[in-house]
């Protein structure tokens, strides 16, 4: 991905403060921005109103964003309209190859609830049946790390398919009327497919790699109000145990702000996992893997460490 593809606006060469930068003394934000996807703790966070309630005593008010997929999110973070969001692992690979100010703040494993579907009647029965197949999925999100992954398990190569880059909104539809032959996805999207679109799971993201989701922050953001971000982490982590011991509750919270049907986030809730964690060692090395993999088969343009851009508390 080119650094105009990404950016797409006027930050070309500037120039970006390291993120080891010691944090400014500035006055706290009047507003936290954060973007939110269909799933996951932050859905919970806004329906119960974790953030708001903190926040209150503080005169910090939260806005909440919502996008289809990671790519879009980053993008926003990027350029500082949004503060914070959550995204799978390869949003912010793409994004830190375009030279995007952003920073890993957080970390979450993806343990079910990701993978590969093709239509019930589909002759496709192994990953090797992919092959010269037209696969749907998001252009730098988690689901194109899983298509790669996915092939290589089983001696194929990139070239080997025919990828149709789509937002779920889009892809969903296409699926379900055979202009694609699979489709890689994510919850709750990936529920939608094989509940409603006629989907049956050819691969589950956990038969085939190690995937982590993060919490991302703007890197200004998060030199500027360490404490803040902090406090922001904290209280997800809050609602990430209570959405561990409350899956049927998760279901119904999903649900009140999705729109999407009880027994799509029910199945979606039954799956997921919640838990939030630092960004650990382990965590760095199997995301830089997936930056390494990315580079070696050029769909990053250059080489990114991805140690660089974790964001360390500094709790001021």
């Amino acid at each position: 991905m080119k650094r105009r593809d990404f950016l797409k606006l006027s930050l070309g060469a500037a120039t970006i403060a390291s993120i080891t930068t010691p944090a400014l003394a500035q006055t706290a934000p009047k507003e936290i921005r954060i973007g939110y996807q269909k799933t996951g703790v932050l859905v919970i966070a806004r329906q119960q109103a974790v953030l708001e309630k903190h926040f209150a005593t503080q005169n910090i008010g939260v806005k909440w964003v919502e996008f289809s997929s990671g790519p879009p999110l980053l993008e926003a973070i990027n350029v500082g309209s949004v503060d914070f969001g959550a995204v799978g692992d390869s949003p912010p690979i793409f994004a830190q190859a375009a030279g995007a100010a952003i920073v890993y703040a957080a970390g979450s494993p993806i343990t079910n609830g990701q993978g590969i579907l093709v239509p019930k009647e589909s002759p496709i029965r192994t990953i090797a049946d992919l092959k010269g197949k037209r696969i749907g999925f998001t252009k730098g999100s988690s689901a194109h790390n899983l298509v790669v992954q996915t092939l290589e398990k089983a001696g194929l190569t990139y070239i080997d398919i025919t990828p149709v880059y789509l937002t779920p909104p889009d892809a969903g539809p296409a699926f379900a009327n055979g202009s694609i032959e699979a489709w890689a996805i994510w919850d709750p999207y990936f529920a939608i497919g094989e509940a409603k679109q006629n989907g049956r799971i050819l691969v589950n993201a956990y038969e085939v790699t190690k995937t982590n989701s993060f919490y991302i922050a703007n890197r200004d953001f998060a030199n500027n109000n360490g404490r803040i971000l902090q406090q922001t982490i904290d209280g997800l982590s809050k609602a990430a145990a209570w959405a561990e011991a409350n899956r049927p509750e998760v279901a119904k919270s999903l649900t009140a702000v999705t729109g999407i049907p009880l027994e799509i986030q029910t199945i979606a809730a039954n799956r997921a996992s919640f838990t939030i964690g630092a960004i650990t060692e382990a965590i760095i090395v199997t995301q830089q893997g997936v930056a390494d993999r990315f580079h070696r088969l050029g769909l990053i343009p250059k080489a990114i460490n991805v140690r660089d851009a974790v964001w360390t508390p500094t709790h001021t």
